[in-house]
């Protein structure tokens, strides 16, 4: 019996023991936990122009940059007459529009009925005389691709709405401008506006998505032409070269 009390009494105390030792030993670790601030070193150099060349990386280069060059130098073809953009209907956005449209119809062998161009989407013009290949990179340097809309009649509304609003041309239609800034007399390839109808539509997928504003087209389905709106310009300038013709567009009253 004593063996018996001492072994109880021995095994209580060690249990309490060890729970006394964890109920303090968090309060312990708050207590000397004390946490500093760091800053990893900074090892990199900001690179700008007063950098030196670093001769061996511009040997090694060197190849590249002048292959780059060559095909950025490359004429694809010539402009009588700069393609100015602009505010509004502009040859430039009229060029770029048509051939998205001419493009689209091609890949998904269907015809297309409008196709739109905004004047931010363009970032530079044609000056007039040799158009290169760097020339097309900086008028559309995005990865852009082209793809179709299948619009209803409400959302082909919409956009000739928000077309009125700045007198922005779109490819394949013709319409009027109210004095209170609404589109009236729209015309779609040559006939009256059909709200029932469904419209297909060629546009990059930046403004597909609701890019500069064009919010109402985001819910549309996109379908992928496989085509990248960049190449798609390059394309036409180089198509127009071999069959003998210049790089042209003009302004043709489709905002009225």
């Amino acid at each position: 019996m004593p063996y018996l009390l001492m072994s109880f009494f021995r095994t209580r105390t060690t249990a309490l023991g060890w729970l006394l030792a964890v109920a303090l030993l968090p309060a312990c670790q708050r207590a000397v936990y004390q946490p500093q601030a760091a800053l990893a070193p900074v090892t990199a150099r900001p690179v700008d122009k007063n950098q030196p060349e670093d001769a061996k990386m511009a040997a090694e280069i060197a190849p590249y940059r002048q292959r780059v060059t060559e095909q950025m130098s490359a004429v694809l073809g010539t402009a009588p007459v700069a393609l100015t953009k602009n505010a509004g209907e502009s040859p430039l956005g009229n060029f770029v529009a048509d051939l998205q449209r001419e493009r689209a119809a091609e890949a998904l062998h269907q015809p297309i009925d409008l196709a739109v161009m905004t004047n931010g989407g363009l970032r530079t013009a044609f000056p007039a005389g040799p158009i290169t290949l760097g020339s097309v990179f900086e008028l559309m340097p995005f990865e852009n691709k082209l793809v179709v809309l299948d619009a209803p009649g409400p959302v082909v509304q919409q956009l000739f709405d928000y077309s009125a609003r700045i007198k922005m041309a779109v490819s394949g239609a013709t319409y009027t401008v109210s004095p209170d800034g609404k589109a009236t007399n729209i015309r779609i390839d040559g006939q009256p506006f059909n709200p029932a109808r469904v419209y297909a539509i060629a546009i990059s997928d930046y403004l597909a998505g609701g890019g500069d504003n064009l919010l109402f087209f985001k819910p549309l389905t996109q379908r992928d032409t496989g085509v990248l709106l960049r190449q798609a310009i390059a394309d036409k300038i180089t198509s127009l070269t071999a069959q003998g013709k210049p790089v042209e567009a003009r302004v043709e009253g489709r905002v009225k």
